[in-house]
């Protein structure tokens, strides 16, 4: 009984915010109002709550610009949580334009969809993202490229750095600012997460969307650490692979330090 109120009571907030800013978002799409940036987070603060997701931040949202952010990828909650504390677009694989419901959410939140098996458009999907940066968008990019079971950080691709390097020539001071970011799932129901609970933290590629998202519904208590990093200055004459070895170095430290619960020094 007391599973099927959680989910009748998500429902119910995530329609009741959805009624009045998803056409709104729309509208701001058609028009391209700088509205459609700040719609996102007040949408998905909404639905962190429904959800039973309590985001606590550690750090502060880089203040220069352009600017990427460089998060580990755990889960499709990353998403929510990510919108949820600053205003962003993420870079996402073609695939999930057509995926139920988050598909759909991608599309309002203006995400750059990339197709990475096809070189001859890396070019002018890179071009996109390096023009929404300058323009002030704040881009999320999860250098893994899949996700992962939350405990660990993937190998991080150097490759998918391009972007940032191609908005360098539109800096009007001439350097992007990538800054790690750092997501942790450290506990479920106000405890430190165990063995049971872990599996909600963590999306592997095996595991489908629909049974894993109404796990996290029946939960409803799972708290998210959200840690920002020191800032890397991208420059012309920065060297890509140096700039990824350092993002990773850095998100590594700050995920092991949350997930162990020490603060980070």
């Amino acid at each position: 009984m007391i599973v099927w109120l959680r989910i009748a009571y998500a429902a119910v907030v995530i329609a009741a915010a959805s009624m009045p800013l998803m056409p709104l978002q729309l509208l701001s799409l058609h028009f391209d109002w700088r509205l459609r940036r700040m719609l996102p987070r007040l949408w998905h603060r909404a639905a962190c709550h429904a959800l039973g997701i309590r985001v606590k931040v550690h750090g502060k949202l880089e203040g220069r610009r352009p600017l990427m952010l460089c998060v580990n990828h755990a889960s499709w909650m990353d998403i929510m949580v990510m919108s949820s504390v600053a205003d962003v677009a993420f870079i996402a694989k073609m695939e999930v334009r057509d995926w139920p419901i988050f598909g759909l959410l991608a599309r309002l939140q203006k995400s750059v969809f990339i197709v990475r098996e096809e070189k001859r458009k890396t070019g002018s999907q890179a071009s996109e993202i390096a023009d929404r940066m300058a323009d002030g968008e704040i881009i999320v990019l999860f250098p893994e490229g899949t996700t992962s079971d939350g405990n660990r950080l993937l190998d991080v691709k150097s490759s998918l750095f391009g972007a940032a390097a191609m908005a360098v020539p539109h800096s009007p001071h001439g350097s992007v600012f990538v800054q790690p970011v750092a997501i942790a799932y450290t506990k479920a129901h106000g405890v430190a997460m165990g063995r049971y609970h872990r599996p909600l933290a963590g999306w592997p590629g095996d595991v489908e969307l629909v049974p894993h998202l109404m796990d996290v519904v029946k939960c409803a208590a799972l708290d998210a650490e959200v840690s920002f990093g020191e800032a890397v200055e991208y420059r012309s004459d920065s060297n890509r692979k140096d700039v990824s070895a350092t993002i990773a170095r850095r998100i590594r430290a700050m995920l092991n330090s949350r997930l162990r619960g020490r603060e980070i020094s």
